[in-house]
């Protein structure tokens, strides 16, 4: 058997739910002849299990695909890993919603098959740069896959900041925060702030206020080519203020420093089974209704 992909990076979440799903999806490869190889972390999950072990950014520019399982944090994160890397991202879910895992551990093995066989469907999906400057200089700079989130950190207090697209201020906020999302993150946080749900492949990136203390502060959506600044003013103390890429730990700002927001260069390749429905996914995951049956 000719297959699409021969050598499988692995990379789970570290919980020993996991550990029956990693191990029948690795014997599954191995019996198809692919070479699987585990995420270091991964692989005390499957101890002696003989397999190759790599330390994660290592796994990533091996792998010919690399298959996460666990829920779409445990994808985020490996997305980040393949961000310069033009190599695909699959994912197992075992988490809660999964609107990017969407290959369940129920007939696991049949879509793997045929996804091997070349049976997929691909898109590419843009990230964001976070990049966070100190008198003009970069201090740090964080990759997000969901969302970039300027947030108020250790207080209860509002944090006021001023928001820029592409040099022009659009607007003055109080609040307490601002969420910066790709389409692909208008599913997780912005949905939850009151975004709207964006199709994946749209050019655009979303900006959802937390809390504003003004009613008529609305998401606005700007073109994916903008570039964001964020620049806290005001009384706001920055030690009160963090910037969080897809949930990860806060980075810290000081006075006077922007925090600048764009469209990375490079796209992550995301492989679904044959006949993936990006609408179905959304009306199964949400809950929406079905069509109103005739008494």
């Amino acid at each position: 058997m000719t297959l699409e992909f021969n050598r499988i990076g692995l990379i789970a979440k570290l919980d020993p739910g996991v550990s029956e799903t990693l191990a029948t999806l690795a014997a599954f490869l191995s019996g198809l002849g692919c070479t699987v190889a585990l995420e270091r972390e991964t692989a005390s999950l499957l101890p002696g299990s003989g397999h190759e072990i790599y330390e994660a950014p290592a796994l990533a520019a091996s792998a010919d695909l690399l298959i996460t399982v666990g829920g779409d944090g445990t994808l985020l994160g490996a997305a980040r890993l393949l961000a310069d890397r033009d190599i695909p991202l699959l994912g197992v879910n075992l988490g809660r919603l999964g609107f990017l895992t969407d290959i369940s551990p129920t007939g696991m093995t049949e879509r793997l098959a045929a996804i091997l066989q070349g049976e997929f469907d691909e898109e590419r999906r843009f990230l964001l740069r976070t990049e966070i400057l100190h008198e003009g200089r970069v201090t740090t700079s964080q990759l997000a896959f969901n969302d970039a989130v300027i947030h108020k950190w250790n207080t209860a207090r509002l944090i006021e900041f001023e928001t820029y697209v592409n040099g022009r201020l659009v607007e003055f906020q109080r609040s307490d925060g601002l969420i910066i999302s790709t389409p692909t993150g208008s599913t997780a946080y912005a949905l939850s702030g009151g975004g709207p749900l964006m199709e994946p492949s749209l050019d655009a990136i979303l900006m959802v206020p937390i809390c504003p203390h003004t009613l008529s502060n609305r998401p606005i959506v700007v073109g994916g080519g903008s570039l964001i600044e964020l620049i806290v003013c005001g009384s706001t103390d920055p030690q009160n203020v963090r910037v969080s890429c897809d949930g990860q730990p806060g980075q810290a700002i000081e006075r006077g420093d922007v925090v600048r927001i764009s469209r990375h260069p490079r796209d992550i390749r995301l492989i679904h089974p044959k006949g993936h429905d990006h609408f179905n996914i959304m009306r199964t995951k949400l809950g929406w209704s079905e069509h109103p049956t005739p008494s």
